[in-house]
């Protein structure tokens, strides 16, 4: 951070570490890279708006659907990014903050970048790993702080129709931590506003951050 100047008094940055097989012949044959690369680039960290917290961003499902696991796991986070991209450019398309992509079995799995939670009868809901998602830091944090809380959890298999049904709903990454979402497919989600439970959970993320960080 101190040699690119950036962060809040080079204390605070985003970073993105970058590794691929390095450079040699041309070919399928990791063997014919022999030392990786490792690029790490970093930039002023810069959080979403307050307004979205204050009003909730709105999504669409996307007619893309996620990637075969057994074809592509999505515990791999590589620089192909194909797949979200597509799903990001039909969200911009309907002028919504991101898209929900479904899997092969058209249960709910992720946003492009980030995790998905909704709210039902008092109840956290989010897909589970099986549905064939990345399995977000901070959707870990999330859930942890919700057992402790006592909130009750569900990790399952979910339809459309339950984001459709959600009292609430929000999403889960590094850098937005915990957006409350009030519009899918151009309806509202619950009262159309950030819902109680997000609320909370966003404030205990906010408390707990701390001791998440590793020294």
């Amino acid at each position: 951070m101190t040699r690119n100047d950036v962060g809040d008094n080079r204390a605070d940055a985003y970073l993105r570490i970058t590794i691929s097989r390095g450079a040699g012949g041309i070919g399928l044959d990791p063997a014919l890279c022999l030392t990786p690369t490792v690029v790490i680039m970093a930039k002023p960290l810069s959080p979403p708006a307050p307004e979205q917290y204050r009003t909730g961003v709105s999504l669409i499902v996307a007619r893309t659907r996620r990637n075969l696991p057994s074809a592509l796991s999505p515990q791999i986070k590589a620089t192909n990014f194909l797949n979200n991209i597509l799903a990001k450019r039909e969200a911009i398309a309907a002028g919504a903050f991101d898209s929900i992509l479904l899997n092969w079995e058209s249960h709910l799995t992720e946003c492009t970048v980030s995790n998905l939670f909704f709210v039902q009868a008092g109840r956290l809901c989010t897909p589970a790993i099986e549905c064939g998602l990345l399995d977000g830091i901070t959707r870990d944090i999330v859930l942890t702080l919700a057992r402790k809380s006592q909130i009750p959890v569900d990790e399952g298999y979910f339809g459309v129709e339950a984001i459709h049904q959600a009292d609430e709903c929000f999403l889960t990454n590094t850098s937005m931590e915990v957006m409350p979402v009030t519009m899918v497919d151009g309806n509202p989600v619950g009262k159309g506003t950030p819902g109680r439970l997000t609320q909370q959970l966003h404030r205990l993320f906010i408390a707990n951050r701390a001791r998440f960080i590793e020294p």
